[in-house]
Order: C-alpha cells, then structure tokens, then sequence
C-alpha cells in the first residue's frame, strides 16, 4: 500500500514513521520547512514507548512530488482540514481513499467534500506523541487504533488499512459504526482537553481536584444529551468513568490543547467542546459547561494572538 500522510506533526510522525520502519511505501507531507528538510538529511527520530530509533522516510512540502497514492492519512488540525483536502488533491486519484484519525467533530464531513463520503475512511486513535522539534517526536504513549468507512461498501478498503497498521505494530480493529467510535473519542476530549489547556494540568492531575473532576463528568453528560439528540448510537458503556480511567491511564500526558496553549497556538476547541455547543443549539440541547469552556478556551487564544 503506498501511503501519503498528510500532516507531518506528531501524531503523522508517529504513524508515518512507524508504517515506514515495517516496510510501507510511505511520503511525509507538511507546510513546515526546516522540519522537512531536517528528516529528509537525517532521518526521522522517534523516541519514547517506540524505543529510539531513526526512520529514513521521505518529506515534502509539495505533494505534487508524491503523486497518486492509494491511501491519504490525513492528521492536520481539524481548521485546516478543508485547505489540506484541496492541496493534497495531486495525492488523490479515482481509487485513492483518505483516512482521518484527527481529533473532533466535522473533520468526516469536509473530506466527503473533496471525495465523496465513499472514499472517506474514519477512525480514532488512543496513541500520545509529542513533537519535541525537527525531525525530533517522544512517542508518549500506546492504545488501540480504530478505523472504519461511512459507507458499507468500502470495508475492505478499512480491513486492508487495518492489516497494514496492524503489521507496523499499530494495533487496529475494523468498525461497523465509525460516527459512534468517533463520538466516543470526542467525549474523551470534551472531559480533558479544555481543562488542562485551561489549568495547565496533565491529564492526570485533573482527578486530584474534586472540582474539575465534577466539570469534567458536566462537560461529557453535555455531549452525551448532545449526541443522543443527533441520532448517534455510543457505546454501552459508562463514558463519564472511562473520561476518569482514560485521564488516569494517560497521567503523565500534556493534551494536545495544553500544547497548543503552551505554544501560542491556535487550538482545536471549536471541533470539540465548541462543535458540542453549536450542535446543541441546532437541536435544542443546553450546553453550558461546553459553552463556558469553550469561552474560556477562547480568552486564552486571544491573550496568545496579542
């Protein structure tokens, strides 16, 4: 399978490199120069849960010079998932599929905009990876990865992308219901991420403070009433308690908002707790701890962009 990843952070890194170091035909691609041209000269180096190690794998910052691939792995930020989609448009021929293992709400949505939702694969991953700087990612963490398609026709293409991962020593099931495994992640998201950008806490520290834990298990009842009311079909399962064990088992972890934040970055709040809030209004759902968060989170971007 050759494959494109679109998105050369650190979780793209992570998966590119790790699919490369099996033996897959894969191009990193990303707008970050000196990060390019610093793993094309000296390799990529992931270290962490992985070992360290340094992967050979292409980079560029013009998929023009990939050309068609049969797969696109798409790990851009959920607001620039529709820009990626038309520049990543030399990667896609009529049989190439794209895969989105993003973070948040909509990122399904707008690839189907460029493909069609036949070719659009959809999944989540539980592994943490940090990019330290060029060329450089700490594999923090390890979990399953789940992926499936939105149209039942294209289960083969999700088993194959599957078998691939899993031969990477990406652990990988197939889904028959995507949009809810999608949804479940986004409650993960919903009860930690805001938070730790917010308090500058790691994962784990939340469940320390009676308080958050209390706002944390608000912010996922919201999305759960939030979700309900959209038709979603979540999993059987106590998602308030496995918000709680997630953040446990990911103690250590700086959530990606934490960086952002840190960083003085722009985060991703709108495809989570602010897509939450938005969705609710539509459907007549109040959201008031999401809403609230999602406020705060804002300020936050403000202070940084001055």
């Amino acid at each position: 399978m050759r494959v494109a990843v679109v998105g050369a952070g650190a979780m793209g890194c992570l998966y590119g490199g790790l699919l490369a170091e099996a033996g897959v035909d894969v191009s990193l691609v990303d707008v970050w120069r000196e990060h390019v041209d610093a793993i094309n000269a000296k390799g990529l180096h992931i270290t962490g849960v992985s070992g360290d190690i340094v992967v050979r794998v292409p980079a560029t910052t013009n998929p023009e010079t990939v050309g068609r691939v049969e797969l696109v792995l798409l790990f851009v930020k959920s607001y620039d998932t529709s820009k990626a989609m038309r520049d990543s448009m030399p990667l896609i021929g009529g049989d190439t599929y794209v895969l989105t293992l993003q973070n948040g709400l909509g990122n399904l949505e707008a690839i189907a905009e460029s493909v069609g939702l036949g070719r659009v694969l959809g999944g989540t991953t539980s592994h943490g990876s940090t990019l330290v700087g060029p060329r450089e990612i700490r594999h923090a963490g390890v979990g399953p990865t789940v992926v499936g398609t939105l149209e039942r026709g294209s289960r083969g293409t999700a088993e194959k992308v599957a078998d691939t991962f899993n031969g990477a020593g990406l652990l990988t099931r197939v889904s028959d219901d995507v949009r809810g495994d999608v949804w479940g992640k986004v409650l993960v998201n919903l009860g930690i991420n805001a938070l730790t950008a917010l308090t500058g806490l790691r994962n784990g520290q939340l469940l320390e403070v009676p308080e958050l834990r209390r706002l944390m298990r608000l912010a996922v009842e919201e999305g759960m009433r939030v979700a309900d009311a959209d038709g979603v079909d979540l999993a059987p399962i106590d998602h308030v308690a496995h918000v709680y064990e997630v953040a446990e088992a990911t103690a250590a972890n700086r959530s990606s908002m934490l960086q952002d934040v840190e960083r003085g970055r722009r985060t991703e709040i709108d495809a989570l707790n602010g897509a939450v809030v938005g969705l609710g209004e539509k459907l007549g759902v109040e959201t008031p701890v999401n809403r609230a968060l999602t406020a705060l989170v804002k300020g936050l971007e403000h202070r940084s962009s001055r």
